[in-house]
């Protein structure tokens, strides 16, 4: 039988390749709340409602936003966000660099300002999204959700009292 190695000293300073360790206090405790969970929106309905929902416009993209419904199967804690750039944008190219960069704006404001039980689209606008200053378009997010969840909820013909909108497929496009 092979001899076994024993546990690293810690306290052993001699040069060359260590083990990796933490280098956190053994009783360091995280005491803020758990991270929002956030996921993409992948289904065409999803976009569908949140279009029917609250706008908001910033000069960099289109904010879409809506409250879930307490009935639908998403948990209430999870935030959801969709990405959408029309050929408008550009190229294949072009429209992937305006989405990766709404990405990232996302990624970094929505576990700050976003409310969980929302879902959000964000739209890229032509010129702007892909050719926006980054720092601008954090501020233009953060102005806008913080505009759409001051806004009243959204007055007019509405058949159903809940602002996330009816649960139901939407019609078929049969055109190919």
């Amino acid at each position: 039988m092979p001899p076994v190695a024993s546990a690293p000293d810690p306290t052993d300073r001699t040069p060359g390749p260590q083990p990796a360790v933490s280098v956190c206090p053994e009783d360091a405790r995280v005491t803020a709340e758990a991270p929002v969970q956030i996921e993409v929106l992948a289904r065409r309905p999803d976009f569908l409602r949140a279009a029917q929902a609250r706008r908001q416009g910033a000069p960099g993209f289109l904010l879409q936003a809506r409250q879930r419904r307490s009935d639908e199967p998403v948990p209430a804690q999870t935030i959801r966000i969709g990405y959408t750039c029309s050929k408008k944008i550009g190229n294949a190219v072009a429209r992937n660099r305006a989405k990766r960069r709404l990405r990232e704006i996302a990624r970094a404001v929505l576990p700050l300002a976003g409310r969980p039980g929302w879902d959000y689209v964000l739209v890229g606008r032509p010129g702007a999204t892909a050719d926006r200053l980054f720092a601008d378009l954090l501020a233009d997010l953060t102005r806008a959700l913080t505009q759409i969840h001051a806004a009243p909820a959204p007055r007019g013909n509405t058949r159903s009292p809940d602002p996330g909108g009816p649960l139901r497929e939407p019609p078929k496009d049969h055109r190919r």
